[in-house]
């Protein structure tokens, strides 16, 4: 019996290779959580709480740092894509 090449060249072509994308993208969401959450503890405030335009520079810190962490997720997120 000959093997049918062309067929299984579409298959390996076809066949998306694995990527932890997913995976590493929750991990690192967890990770986000778990320092934001430290970080507003450490100012004595709690994560989650409005406050609008009037929200000390400490928590507008954790906030910043909160945004970049978000930033790098979506970076790992997208990592197998690019």
């Amino acid at each position: 019996m000959r093997v049918p090449w062309v067929l299984i060249n579409n298959l390996l072509l076809f066949i998306p290779p694995v990527s932890a994308g997913p995976a590493a993208y929750g991990v690192c969401q967890v990770g986000c959580a778990a320092v934001i959450m430290a970080c507003y503890s450490a100012v004595g405030f709690t994560w989650g709480a409005t406050m609008g335009a009037s929200a000390p520079a400490s928590v507008m810190a954790c906030n910043l740092a909160f945004g970049k962490c978000q930033a790098a997720c979506a970076a790992v997120l997208l990592a197998p894509i690019l």
